[in-house]
């Protein structure tokens, strides 16, 4: 009974609802064993790839150039970090889609290693033989590099996308920008949209909503708690105009312009029916803790909020507001390359608090394909082991944890997305 279920979880087809999947990572053909290292959560023992409000130059590590790949930088990895969590799933994967035959990467192994991941990524099918073998069937994407980028036409048919708002929370001047570099202005110039006045702005809202279906877009994604607290609560639309058109608002009404924008853009889902993606939990973490976004979900009872990560490391807190706000759906996404024994006692209480089974759903949150093929795998293996206990302990029957399984892995993400 114990494989019986387990392996029933590692053979169901999977709706991924997160990856940062795109053109310029995915079609890079010059890949080796060090860039999967930084361009995956791997890089993130080494350095962060966000700043912190207090630093005010940042470049991203993931796209800066790495170094020569010698095993001295590898050892920084898999030596140095190699009791952490996202180092030990990395490694693993690796060394099972690469065949190395050892399940680790040492001296005498890592340029055999390094070899076959370049000769692999030269091979255009190896993408999609990835994605298949992890039994992924569709992927929602967020390309943050170019929120407005097509990637059902630009990544395949397997995949759609999220917009992500961050730039449009900045968007007071042309020259304000979001952490990662993007600017609500370029936007409406990509879309042909005049901004000559702040209502020009707000109107600007409505309609890259109402092209998202163009760009093959199926939901929002707020990723502000990277920029700012995702408190949105002091909606002051009259100190948000004072923003408009200067190059540097006071924080007051820095605040007070995205605060008016995110709840706009909250509104305009609710109407629309568009689900909306939230980041919780670490991030600028003196302003991410999930209980700053309560205000916003009871401001938008008609909107469909889906929360990511467990908001690690509050996620009791984010259990209680998805029993008290049933606009609440959880993405299950991150936790568990961070922490897999988190990951599990936080999926058991989901299981018991929520107050149904549509709730949960899963994706990789990743860049390379690679990650993406280990994080699906690690979750299946994860959610299998609680399942199984809940069943062991008498809390399910087998044909309850098979159901739930399902819905955790593709159907809740079909019912909430919707089919293509």
């Amino acid at each position: 009974m114990i494989q019986d279920l387990r392996s029933y979880v590692l053979d169901l087809p999977v709706f991924d609802v997160h990856e940062h999947h795109m053109p310029e990572i995915l079609g890079n053909q010059d890949v080796g064993l060090i860039e999967l290292f930084w361009q995956s959560y791997g890089g993130w023992t080494q350095a962060r790839p966000y700043p912190l409000a207090s630093e005010t130059h940042f470049e991203d590590p993931m796209f800066a150039s790495v170094g020569g790949g010698g095993w001295e930088e590898v050892a920084r990895f898999v030596e140095h970090s190699g009791s952490n969590a996202f180092i030990r799933n990395l490694i693993r994967t690796l060394t099972d889609l690469y065949d190395v035959g050892e399940d680790s990467i040492t001296p005498d192994n890592w340029e055999r290693l390094d070899t076959e991941i370049r000769r692999r990524h030269r091979d255009g099918a190896w993408q999609s033989e990835v994605l298949d073998r992890a039994r992924i069937d569709r992927i929602i994407t967020d390309p943050f590099n170019d929120p407005l980028l097509d990637a059902h036409e630009a990544l395949g048919e397997r995949y759609c996308s999220v917009l992500r708002i961050n730039a449009l929370a900045f968007g007071w001047h042309p020259e304000s920008l979001d952490h990662n570099g993007n600017s609500a202005h370029r936007f409406a110039q990509q879309i042909g949209h005049r901004l000559d006045s702040f209502d020009d702005y707000l109107a600007m809202l409505e309609v890259l909503m109402d092209t998202m279906g163009e760009r093959h877009q199926i939901g929002l994604k707020n990723a502000l708690a990277y920029d700012r607290s995702i408190n949105f609560d002091d909606v002051d639309e009259e100190l948000a105009r004072q923003a408009w058109g200067q190059r540097d608002p006071t924080p007051e009404q820095r605040k007070a312009f995205g605060d008016v924008i995110v709840d706009r853009l909250c509104g305009l889902a609710g109407e629309r029916d568009v689900p909306f993606q939230m980041h919780l939990g670490s991030a600028q973490i003196r302003g991410s803790h999930p209980m700053n976004a309560a205000g916003l979900i009871d401001r938008h009872p008609k909107t469909r909020f889906l929360l990511m990560h467990l908001a690690f490391p509050w996620s009791r807190d984010l259990l209680g507001l998805a029993f008290v706000y049933r606009n609440i759906w959880l993405d299950l996404t991150w936790s568990a390359l961070l922490c897999p024994t988190y990951f599990k006692q936080s999926l058991h209480e989901a299981i018991e608090v929520l107050p149904d089974e549509s709730r949960l759903m899963i994706g990789g949150d990743n860049w390379h394909v690679e990650e993406t093929y280990g994080a699906i795998h690690l979750m299946r293996r994860l959610i299998g082991e609680v399942l199984q206990k809940k069943v062991d302990s008498g809390y399910f029957k087998p044909d309850d944890a098979r159901r739930l399984a399902r819905k955790i892995l593709s159907e809740n993400a079909s019912q909430f997305f919707g089919e293509p």
